[in-house]
């Protein structure tokens, strides 16, 4: 009796199941006998592997052969031309599909697939069309690049948002100073304060951030629904305090000056919260540091004198609390990604 047997690696079925786990449909097509193909399937943990499918049966219609695929998830005897009808019909439901191979009868499927994943070890020609390749042959290395992935894309969204929304704030600002004809509420060294608090020192740290969220399609609409109503809100509570500052006797330039900067820095801060909400228990360290940052530069005399901030008046001080309780509350309104409303 001669045994020929499949080899199953030991972390294929962890690795599967991370996949499950993660929402990714599983479907393993093969040139091999459907039985085959079906038993290697469970061994390995593919759910709904219990019947492999005869791709000799398959329809033509791109619907109904897309209803099929979604319905099973073995198949077998499939050729070339198959494959590449599967992942073109899956792609049609709005799916996004990757697709693993090493040979020449995998290379039009991995061309159309949204993503062509290559074993190091496969044809050359299966290496060219691929988009990523395996250069240890390890499938168990796919949860880590899809979780970098995650992290750079959610990243890049969260940075757009710290950034975006400043220059709204910032066009803003401009405009209303322009039309009332008041000197602009900001020295340069007051905006670098406020962008290196708010956006830059937290965009740094935000990027390393992993973020195991899954990657979702309209990336310009989220932002822009962040960043206008986010921008707003900063440029006229600012504003705000500014003409409030201005209007007390008193009060010189520096300190309306100051008081909107220590605003935007406050609603700021508010802003990185909402945006961290789904980073761990650490997301509190860097928001306590630019807050202490914050305080130290209006505080400390050294600091203080460099960014030509000083104290405001004490009724001013109450226009910028009443000023930042609205606008805390006003951006608890505010549109994130992170709310869930677009995790599909």
């Amino acid at each position: 009796l001669v045994l020929l047997e499949d080899e199953v690696r030991d972390d294929a079925r962890e690795t599967l199941e991370y996949f499950t786990a993660q929402g990714v449909a599983l479907k393993v097509i093969s040139g091999d006998h459907p039985g085959t193909v079906a038993a290697v399937a469970r061994r390995a943990g593919v759910p709904g592997a219990e019947v492999g499918v005869d791709a000799r049966d398959l329809p033509e219609d791109t619907d109904e052969l897309a209803r099929v695929v979604d319905e099973h998830a073995v198949f077998g005897r499939v050729t070339p031309r198959q494959k590449r009808a599967m992942v073109l019909a899956i792609q049609e439901r709005g799916h996004v599909v990757g697709m693993t191979g090493d040979g020449v009868n995998d290379v039009l499927a991995l061309k159309d697939a949204d993503m062509g994943i290559a074993m190091g070890s496969g044809s050359e020609a299966s290496r060219s069309v691929a988009q990523l390749v395996l250069m240890d042959d390890r499938f168990a290395s796919l949860p880590g690049v899809l979780a970098e992935g995650r992290r750079v894309m959610n990243s890049v969204e969260r940075a757009a948002n710290l950034f975006i929304y400043g220059t709204v704030y910032s066009v803003l600002m401009s405009a209303v100073v322009s039309i009332v004809g008041v000197e602009f509420p900001f020295l340069p060294r007051h905006l670098t304060l406020v962008r290196s608090l708010s956006v830059g020192i937290p965009g740094l740290f935000l990027a390393l951030a992993p973020d195991p969220r899954r990657a979702r399609t309209g990336f310009l609409p989220r932002v822009v629904r962040f960043a206008i109503p986010a921008g707003l809100i900063a440029g006229t509570a600012a504003l705000a305090v500014y003409f409030a500052a201005r209007s007390v006797d008193g009060s010189t330039l520096t300190e309306s000056r100051s008081s909107a900067t220590i605003t935007l820095l406050g609603v700021g801060l508010g802003l990185l919260v909402r945006l961290t909400a789904t980073l761990p228990p650490w997301r509190w360290a860097l928001v306590g540091a630019m807050a202490l940052a914050t305080v130290a530069a209006v505080a400390v005399p050294p600091i203080a004198a460099f960014f030509d901030l000083t104290y405001p008046p004490s009724a001013v001080w109450w226009v910028i609390a009443v000023v930042l309780v609205v606008a805390q509350i006003a951006i608890r309104f505010v549109p994130v990604a992170t709310d869930g409303d677009d995790e599909q």
